[in-house]
């Protein structure tokens, strides 16, 4: 029984446990429905024993070695990472400006970083993919337990994994990728390879571009290090299970005809809103992120005057582009907005 299952069913039994609402006392009417299915881990089921054939059916979508499920978004997945497989004064390879979490995992694991800094396109004002050379050059002169890279960028530049990695199997460094914003990766072949299936460790938040809530995510691990371990460290012993369920039922989705639909329709609609709007230029290998610019703006000035004129509000902007950040909620009508504020601007 996995957890959507579970969470289905109806429980005579009277529970004196957590949680004390005892899935009845609404305090914020608006999330009832919620409540009614929040249980803890001394529910009658056996919710952990659910949870964990869930991640046992995520194994088989995503072919790994583990996947488990996440609530406290990526930041967890790459803290995890870094904790399984580096210690106290080693080293970890990884960009300053890098998501934040990156830093401070290595400061929880007790280790040392090295910095490297991934390509700048002034032409976009953004840092795109990291070189497999810069980390080479890196490898070669530092003594380096694992490395981390970035991939996609926020404005969805993607490295060459595969060569990261035979780089990193050279000198027997693991490689931790942090794919927050490639969570539709591995279901489309219309959008760059996923590193779940290259990367030792591999980290994607489902609540980026894959319909999740917040902060739903994932860690899949082709180690044989214990990512589960290394989570247990700092992860609650109080999961929300509707959330967890919420993973399963995304993976599912995904996974299914209907998702992959979504999928092509959503990359269809926006190839279309590229096609017509000629007087734009876009960037990016991901077409999920609609990273553009026009020569008569600024990235800042686009932001600001789709937003005032016609109230659209973009994930990123620097001085040169503005990113758009689309997902399996995207709808069509939502794009059609997007292209004749576009198509509109002389």
């Amino acid at each position: 029984m996995g957890l959507v299952s579970l969470l289905r069913k109806k429980v005579k039994t009277a529970l004196f446990t957590t949680p004390s609402h005892s899935k009845h006392f609404f305090i914020y009417h608006k999330l009832r429905n919620l409540y009614k299915v929040d249980i803890s881990e001394t529910d009658a089921y056996n919710p952990q024993e659910a949870l964990s054939l869930a991640e046992k059916e995520a194994v088989k979508i995503y072919g790994t070695k583990s996947t488990k499920f996440l609530l406290n978004g990526s930041t967890s997945g790459i803290i995890g990472a870094v904790l399984a497989c580096v210690q106290k004064g080693e080293h970890v390879l990884v960009w300053d400006k890098a998501h934040p979490c990156h830093l401070n995992a290595i400061k929880l694991a007790g280790a040392e970083p090295v910095y490297y800094e991934p390509e700048f396109d002034n032409n976009w004002g953004v840092y795109t993919k990291t070189n497999p050379e810069t980390i080479k050059n890196k490898l070669k002169s530092n003594k380096i337990k694992a490395v981390i890279v970035t991939s996609p960028t926020y404005e969805g530049f993607v490295s060459d994994i595969k060569a990261i990695k035979n780089i990193c199997e050279e000198y027997g460094v693991y490689l931790i990728v942090d794919e927050a914003h490639g969570a539709l990766y591995p279901f489309s072949d219309k959008l760059p390879q996923s590193a779940v299936n290259i990367a030792d460790f591999t980290v994607q938040s489902l609540h980026k571009t894959a319909g999740g809530l917040n902060p739903t995510a994932l860690l899949h691990n082709n180690t044989t290090l214990s990512s589960e371990k290394a989570l247990s460290l700092f992860m609650t012993t109080s999961p929300s299970y509707p959330l967890l369920a919420s993973i399963e039922a995304n993976i599912k989705f995904l996974n299914s005809n209907r998702g992959k639909k979504v999928i092509e329709k959503l990359i269809l609609n926006i190839e279309e809103l590229k096609n017509y709007c000629k007087n734009c230029e876009f960037g990016g290998d991901d077409i999920t992120k609609i990273l553009v610019k026009h020569n008569r703006f600024s990235g800042t000035e686009l932001s600001e005057y789709l937003y005032n004129k016609y109230n659209l509000e973009d994930e990123k902007t620097n001085k040169i582009s503005t990113m758009f950040l689309c997902g399996v909620g995207t709808t069509e009508a939502k794009l059609q907005r997007l292209k004749k504020a576009l198509i509109s601007l002389h």
